[in-house]
This record gives structure tokens, C-alpha cells and sequence, in this order.
């Protein structure tokens, strides 16, 4: 249709007619003039309607389904992404309390001492395949991390730095089979050199022969020239296995480290020694045996109106089998009856000799005898 001026006016007359028809119907109500002209139209149409319903409609519901599915999807992500931070935020809270407690042991270490630390974390352990027992830490050159210093946590000595990077170091353990340390004995002083032995406790060779050690005794590290690589006092560990006497010039005896190796997460680099050697103020306490429990037993005086030897009332008497019922009174003070009462074969033994006697006697004296 060409836009002219008689188009426009065509169009400006059928709304106005579009208008005045809403009106009147308005106006009407249930008696509108025009009900009968929608009726009408509604018949004729209605079944089109339907139709065009029918075939429409499964088109519509399957459309709004996959955009509630999809909707349905993202809500589903969403909730599971939901419950897994929630996992994570538990996860990291039990984490976060344990790298604390370890932190808190750490500096109790530090402190006793007297070593100036930079904390690290272990970030990520040595190849199986190279053979060696090492750990990498978050700590490098640019925090004031040098070769050959002592790596240590709450425990005891971690091992020592190999490796600085810029970032990042690479730790030695104590455990490497490559590992050797100097080590003093708690209070004998007796000094020896403790080698890795991996996942075995650590060997320790004293230099004195014949000196007296027993499983249970500690040892600290000795210390190096310098402090580097080892500085002095740190906890190593506690004997568990002595060898016999050999008669050579040193002994060796095996050492269960403090440190647990296979589950390291905080530890400490000693970037400054301690002014003196702590000696043995940085291990830890020894336990306290248990009491011993003493059980006094006392007895029981004798109650008012017993005598002492008194049987207790309420037990009946139990007469010896084969012995005749006698009070024990009777019996003091009838010695010759306890006597017979013990030795029943006694009172027949005078019976018989009289009997004997009497047949041993000569009728001829009997007669004599008699006046």
C-alpha cells in the first residue's frame, strides 16, 4: 500500500471507528451491542484458534522445558559449587588449626634457643626417583635464605638448605642417606655423628668406645664452625637401640628422630645463630613417670562383747571326721581323754597286757595262793 494522503486518512478513520466500537462495548456491558458480532467472530474462528493451539503448543512446552532445564542447570551448579566452598572453608578451618598449633610450636623452639627464624612452608617434596629424602620451601634469596643454613621446626631438626632460588628453596632432611650431622649427648657430652638411614631411625656413631649410653638418652646437635651449616642445641632425637660392646674405638647406637618427616607443612630457616650454645634448654621435657598406687589394707578391731579366738556367731561348729565331738574345754582340762582321743590304739594296749599277764600266771600259784 502507498503511503498517500488518502491512505492516512483511511487509517486515521478506522482507529476512530476502533474507538467509538471499545466504547460502546464498554458502555454496554452484558448487553453490548456488538456481543452478537463477537459471538460471531468467535465461531467462526474459534475452531482455528484450536487448531493452531494444538499444533503450537507442544512446540511452546518443549521450548520453555529446555529453557527450564537449562535454568534448572545453572541453579544445580550453582548450589553444588556452593556446597564445595563450604567443604573447602571446613577443610581449610581443621588446616588452619593444625598450622597454627605447629607455628606455635615452632616459635616455642625458637624462643628456647634464642635462634632468629624465617618461616616457610613446605611446598613440595623430592623426586622418589632421585633417591634423596628433600623438601622445597617458599622461602628463597630474596627473603635472606643462604646455602648451609639449619631448617628446623617444633620438633627438632628438619635438615639443612641445599639449593636457593629467588624464591624457593630446596631443604636436605636429616633421614637422606647423605646426611651427617655432629650431635652431643644430654648431659655426658659424649659426641658422635648421626647418618640418615631413610625411613630407618638414624645412626649414630659415638667417638668414645666404651662410652655408657642406654635407649632413652638425647642428643642435640653439636654445632658447626660458624654456625653453618648446623647451629647448636637443636633436638635430634632419643636412642632406641644400643649395640653390644665390640672393643673398637667407637660405638654406635640408633636414634629415633623428633622430627616426622612424611608430614612437614611449617618449618623455620635459622637466618641468625644464638649468641651461646643453648646446651640442652631446647628439648622437650621428659614425661613424668605414673604413680604408684599403694593399697593399705587395716584390720578390723573385734567387736564389743567378742573375745579374741571367739568363733563368730552364726557358724556352726564342724566336728573332725573320725574323732568324737569334745568341748574344747573339756579336753584342756582332761589331758589322759585328748591323749586317747588322738591315739584310740592306746586304749586297748593296757587291756591286752593285763589279759596276758593273766594267762601267763601258774594254776599251781593261783591255788597256793589261796588261803
Amino acid at each position: 500500500m502507498r503511503d498517500t494522503r488518502e491512505s492516512r486518512l483511511l487509517l486515521v478513520l478506522l482507529v476512530a471507528v476502533a474507538f467509538a466500537l471499545i466504547t460502546v462495548d464498554i458502555r454496554g456491558g452484558q448487553e453490548s451491542p456488538v456481543d452478537g458480532a463477537r459471538q460471531a467472530a468467535a465461531a467462526v474462528f474459534g475452531p482455528v484458534e484450536n487448531g493452531v493451539a494444538a499444533a503450537v503448543d507442544p512446540i511452546g512446552n518443549a521450548i520453555g522445558a529446555v529453557r527450564d532445564s537449562g535454568e534448572r542447570n545453572t541453579r544445580i551448579a550453582a548450589l553444588e559449587k556452593e556446597n564445595a566452598e563450604l567443604k573447602a572453608e571446613l577443610g581449610s578451618d581443621d588446616r588452619n588449626r593444625n598450622r597454627v598449633r605447629e607455628l606455635d610450636a615452632l616459635l616455642k623452639t625458637a624462643g628456647a634457643g634464642q635462634y632468629g627464624i624465617k618461616g616457610a612452608q613446605v611446598i613440595a617434596i623430592g623426586s622418589a626417583q632421585g633417591f634423596s629424602w628433600t623438601v622445597t620451601i617458599d622461602v628463597g634469596a630474596r627473603d635472606g635464605i643462604q646455602r648451609d643454613m639449619t631448617v628446623l621446626n617444633g620438633a627438632g631438626l628438619v635438615g639443612r638448605v641445599t639449593t636457593v632460588g629467588p624464591s624457593t628453596s630446596t631443604v636436605l632432611l636429616a633421614n637422606d642417606p647423605d646426611f651427617t650431622v655432629g650431635t652431643r649427648m644430654e648431659k655426658s657430652d659424649e659426641l658422635g655423628f648421626a647418618t640418615g638411614q631413610g625411613d630407618r631411625p638414624l645412626l649414630v656413631q659415638l667417638l668414645n668406645g666404651k662410652a655408657k649410653v642406654k635407649a632413652g638418652d638425647r642428643l642435640v646437635t653439636f654445632g658447626s664452625a660458624g654456625n653453618r651449616p648446623f647451629v647448636p642445641g637443636v633436638p635430634v632425637g632419643e636412642i632406641v637401640r644400643v649395640d653390644p660392646l665390640g672393643g673398637g674405638l667407637t660405638r654406635n647406637v640408633y636414634v629415633r628422630p623428633y622430627v616426622g618427616f612424611s608430614k612437614l607443612d611449617i618449618v623455620g630457616v635459622v637466618v641468625q645463630a644464638p649468641r651461646s650454645d643453648p646446651r640442652d634448654t631446647v628439648l622437650p621435657e621428659k614425661p613424668k613417670p605414673a604413680p604408684t598406687v599403694t593399697v593399705t589394707v587395716t584390720a578390723k578391731p573385734p567387736a564389743d562383747g567378742e573375745q579374741a579366738g571367739e568363733q563368730p556367731q552364726g557358724q556352726a561348729e564342724q566336728p573332725i571326721q573320725g574323732q568324737a565331738e569334745q568341748p574344747i574345754q573339756d579336753q584342756a582340762q582332761n589331758p589322759a581323754a585328748q591323749d586317747q582321743a588322738q591315739n584310740p590304739a592306746a586304749q586297748d594296749q593296757p587291756q591286752a597286757q593285763t589279759e596276758g599277764r593273766a594267762q601267763d600266771q601258774n594254776p599251781d600259784d593261783q591255788e597256793d595262793a589261796t588261803p
